[in-house]
């Protein structure tokens, strides 16, 4: 069994080490843009190289032969490279270029929904022209309290959220002809008030496996201030959800994904294969779509994975065949789960770059897992690269063991880091649970 895994962050650490416990023992050979010095030691090979250049990757490809591939981020997706490995014979669990659409235009989504009748989303418009009059009244209809989505990757900061980025029309506007010229459209929504949650899904175009709901912390800052990240943490608690989500809240984000699944392969003639990621709001109506990523997330792969009971081969291997129903449901380790990334000192906006830290390459508590990203091995130690570095796991019968499991490897690292201290805690746990007292009595 031949495996190809594309990418080399925190997430395509967490995917190698789930295939590696694999009951199948694969040979897996990563391409990646750089060494991971977590994936070094799981693989055959390791080719450098562009994993957006479908060129590239399918060359490799050829060599190895790999019984399927495994694409990681969402990039490579958005370029084609699933495609490319199809015409070589070479299946992929992800989806196409086409599929992954629902990731790289937030256009094409929202119209996906509007034109199937799947009531998830909020008021919302999208604009092609530069003329900024028709943007102007929908602003001032929900009184200035809108989301504007660039119509395009933007390597996670694509959103400004009224309150959070802008408070003035001028700025909104700003960014929304950016968008326009750089992707020829723009979102503008309505800004939904609740919180957050995260359901991720594997499907094979009939199925849909759930894992764990999950709650990431995108702000930079402890009490969620700062500017937005790529995430600095995730949680999620020992029955697999969150203190303040309900199971018929989780059914409603589930029976959304289906119809979903189901519009896409109406709308593009072919069965959507992979990860579908459901950014979910719980509001007073009810749970409403905040977007779909069309991969696992980072980090919310690391609360994942580690406590995947499923062999993770098998699923893949499933889902290609459009045998999922086979699989049943996927089986997790009951337990909670706490993730902190480690960053250098200045991220987002100015990070220091090529400092080395020092730390264990693996946990040796078994409640306890060590995922690399941002960061590379250079003469025997650790160096960072400017983004989002190390991520942590902390696991325990409930969160607040988890946390402290997350702690204590925490303190085995050192060097110009920081991390979100909060993320984990009672007092935030509690925060995001009166919100949600406060929501539904509304």
């Amino acid at each position: 069994m031949k495996i190809l895994l594309l990418g080399n962050g925190g997430r395509e650490h967490a995917l190698c080490d789930a295939l590696a416990r694999s009951a199948q023992k694969p040979d897996i050979f990563n391409f990646a843009t750089a060494i991971n010095p977590g994936i070094a030691p799981l693989v055959r090979e390791i080719k450098i190289g562009d994993i957006c250049n479908p060129v590239q990757v399918t060359t490799f490809a050829k060599i190895i032969q790999p019984d399927f591939a495994v694409i990681g981020p969402e990039n490579p997706l958005a370029t084609g490279v699933t495609d490319e490995l199809k015409k070589i014979g070479i299946p992929c669990f992800a989806p196409s270029k086409a599929g992954a659409q629902l990731e790289s235009s937030k256009s094409f989504t929202r119209n996906l929904l509007k034109k199937y009748y799947i009531d998830a989303s909020p008021d919302f418009e999208v604009f092609e022209t530069k003329e900024s009059e028709e943007r102007k009244k929908f602003f001032d209809s929900h009184k200035g309290q809108i989301v504007v989505k660039a119509d395009g990757l933007i390597g996670g900061k694509g959103v400004l959220v009224a309150g959070d980025h802008f408070s003035e029309f001028e700025q909104a506007e700003s960014f929304a002809r950016q968008s326009i010229g750089k992707f020829g459209r723009v979102v503008l929504e309505e800004k939904l008030v609740g919180e957050e949650f995260s359901l991720i899904s594997l499907v094979d175009g009939e199925t849909v496996l759930d894992t764990p709901a999950i709650q990431d912390h995108k702000r930079a800052f402890e009490n969620d201030t700062g500017p937005n990240t790529g995430g600095m943490g995730c949680v999620s608690d020992e029955h697999h959800s969150l203190p303040f989500l309900s199971e018929k809240e989780k059914q409603q984000a589930h029976q959304i994904t289906v119809q979903v699944m189901k519009a896409l392969e109406q709308e593009l003639g072919e069965k959507y294969v992979g990860v579908m990621y459901g950014g979910f709001m719980v509001t007073r109506k009810g749970v409403k779509l905040i977007e779909y990523n069309a991969r696992f997330g980072d980090p919310e792969a690391l609360n994942i994975l580690p406590i995947l009971k499923t062999d993770f081969v098998d699923v893949c291997q499933k889902a290609i065949q459009g045998k999922l129903s086979e699989i049943g449901a996927l089986e997790f380790e009951p337990q909670a789960t706490v993730v902190k990334y480690l960053c250098p000192e200045g991220y987002p906006t100015n990070p220091v770059k090529e400092k080395p830290v020092t730390g264990p390459l693996r946990s040796e508590n078994p409640n306890a897992r060590i995922f690399f990203a941002s960061v590379a091995e250079e003469s025997g130690q650790l160096i960072l690269k400017g983004s989002r570095a190390i991520g942590v796991v902390g696991l325990g019968t409930n969160l607040e063991e988890a946390n402290r499991n997350c702690e204590s490897e925490i303190q085995k690292f050192s060097g110009p880091l920081f991390y979100r201290k909060d993320i984990g805690t009672a007092p935030l746990i509690q925060q995001r649970i009166a919100h949600m007292v406060q929501i539904r009595s509304n």
